[in-house]
């Protein structure tokens, strides 16, 4: 475990310490990881709303299903298994480039 044993106090203004609550709340982190991120170079996204996450549950849902199908298909011998698994692959890969968009922080160049 990290320890962080140096302690910064600074002064904000209202307008200032506005706009740094409303930039925290919005990125979904807290007010000492925001600042840490930024810090580092990171740019933090926005929090997505809850429609996004909605969305996301629903594509793992449907990636589980052509799971299954193509577990059951190729038990029965009535499908071409490397086309399913692909395409699972494919649905995976969507999913892993959704979530590296919206939610993990790029670093800044």
């Amino acid at each position: 475990m990290q320890k962080r044993t140096i302690q910064i106090l600074f002064r904000l203004n209202e307008r200032e310490a506005d706009h740094l609550y409303d930039l925290v709340e919005k990125s979904g982190h807290s007010r000492e990881a925001f600042l840490r991120a930024i810090i580092e170079g990171y740019q933090l996204c926005e929090k997505p709303d809850p429609e996004f996450y909605k969305a996301m549950r629903e594509i793992s849902t449907i990636g589980n299903n052509v799971n299954q199908l193509a577990a059951k298909a190729n038990t029965l011998g009535f499908t071409d298994v490397q086309m399913f698994t692909d395409e699972v692959k494919n649905l995976q890969q969507l999913q892993l480039d959704i979530r590296k968009h919206f939610l993990i922080p790029s670093k800044v160049r």
